[in-house]
């Protein structure tokens, strides 16, 4: 068996069993597999397709490429992945949440990708905090608080961490088998029993139709079931920021005032049904009940506690929940949107809030740019608002004027406000597994 055989074989319209999927998995961490042959695999697998016995065996074979975790712990081991959104920074918010429940959360998260921001990077917005840990570091802090969320390291599924940058500069991210494979297979290494999935849909979302998130979502649950880890999804509204903030910082800030009960919202609405879907799922909560047990563990304080522990465990301040304003970084700039006109905030391009973020200095353009955690968007005005001429928008943090003025023209850009009063979708547009 070898990388010319397996590739002529996806040429011909052939089926791959899980034997070549193994073997090429094998090959892509251990370099056997060339660049050109990685690239040819993944071109003809967008051209072919696997189905989806083929699809759970490139999963499991990309999962079984590198460390795949195991715990001894007291409640059962979950998760949640979000395929990307503006504003959506529930996992800071449900992780803790869940921990509180009774369950342990090991979260594998990456970076902003595109105009979305990235779990990691809102992270380490707060002094301190260090989000690549060695493993024994890892399995202390979720033995510990409860729940942990870290980066991948090389270890983990080093198959698709190869893969992923090939398809990148060979216009093979846009297939349905491989991403589903590159994003359970991370997953599904960190030893998890059960997996809530967030298909994004929406102006802010990557997948922009609700067909396209609806077929993506159903891959990824029938993929994750056959594999062996019970899942179920939502595909969810992305019309407009999940969060009335954009910006690493600026989104902690928004979580921590859900978690210390400040403020409710669709941020606060969603991170309950997510959890509500995984505690019933796992049996930490009777049917109908897991919504009941998630709010409680928010307005109890109990999520915070577990949400604070964390931070501290992972070098952060000991006493981030009780004096979290003073801890996070703040914008040299600050400036209100005020709208031109009066009526209805009709329409949002989400994408293009998120591309203002990023060239505020919130993202990354390459890899190696350094985050400012400080700038972004807040008090973002929700689709549907009546609003006044003169009336805020949004406020901008920016470390400049100019960047501001820049961020300015791009906001107003992508806020439409006119006479019509929109239809607001429901956040959760459908429920599948």
């Amino acid at each position: 068996m070898d990388a010319r055989h397996i590739n002529a074989r996806l040429r011909h319209g052939e089926a791959l069993g899980p034997e070549h999927l193994k073997w090429f998995a094998k090959g892509l961490a251990d370099m056997t597999v060339s660049d050109a042959q990685a690239g040819a695999f993944a071109m003809g697998i967008c051209h072919v397709g696997l189905g989806a016995e083929g699809r759970t065996a490139l999963t499991l074979a990309m999962r079984d490429s590198g460390r795949v975790l195991d715990w001894d712990l007291s409640g059962p081991i979950l998760d949640k992945h979000s395929t990307g959104g503006v504003g959506d920074c529930v996992s800071l918010i449900l992780a803790p949440a869940l921990a509180a429940c009774g369950a342990f959360v090991p979260m594998i998260s990456g970076r902003g990708l595109g105009h979305t921001g990235g779990t990691l990077d809102k992270l380490e917005a707060i002094p301190g905090v260090v989000t690549s840990l060695s493993e024994a570091q890892f399995r202390s802090v979720v033995g510990n608080a409860g729940v942990g969320i870290v980066g991948a390291s090389d270890d983990v599924a080093p198959a698709d961490k190869r893969l992923y940058a090939i398809r990148d500069v060979t216009a093979t991210v846009d297939s349905l088998d491989l991403i589903t494979a590159s994003i359970l297979s991370k997953k599904l290494a960190a030893g998890i029993e059960g997996l809530v999935l967030d298909v994004k849909c929406g102006s802010g979302a990557f997948m922009k139709d609700p067909a396209a998130a609806r077929q993506l979502a159903q891959a990824l649950v029938d993929t994750a079931n056959a594999a062996g880890c019970r899942t179920s999804a939502l595909v969810t509204d992305m019309s407009q920021p999940l969060a009335p903030a954009l910006g690493n910082a600026l989104e902690v800030a928004e979580c921590m005032r859900v978690l210390t009960g400040d403020t409710g919202g669709p941020l606060l609405d969603l991170s309950i049904e997510l959890g509500a879907v995984l505690l019933e799922q796992c049996g930490l909560a009777a049917e109908g009940e897991g919504a009941v047990r998630m709010r409680a563990s928010i307005t109890s304080g109990e999520a915070a506690a577990r949400f604070g522990m964390m931070i501290s465990e992972m070098g952060g301040p000991t006493r981030f929940v009780e004096d979290w304003l003073r801890f996070l970084p703040t914008a040299q700039v600050v400036r209100d949107i005020p709208a031109e006109q009066s009526g209805y905030l009709t329409r949002v391009e989400g994408e293009a809030l998120g591309h203002a973020v990023v060239n505020l200095g919130g993202g990354r353009h390459r890899e190696s740019d350094r985050i400012d955690p400080s700038v972004g968007l807040s008090d973002i005005v929700a689709l549907g608002a009546n609003v006044e001429a003169g009336q805020s928008l949004a406020r901008i943090h920016a470390a400049s004027e100019e960047a501001a003025a820049h961020a300015e023209a791009r906001v107003r850009a992508a806020m439409h406000v006119t006479d019509e009063v929109p239809d607001i979708l429901p956040l959760v547009r459908e429920r599948i597994g």
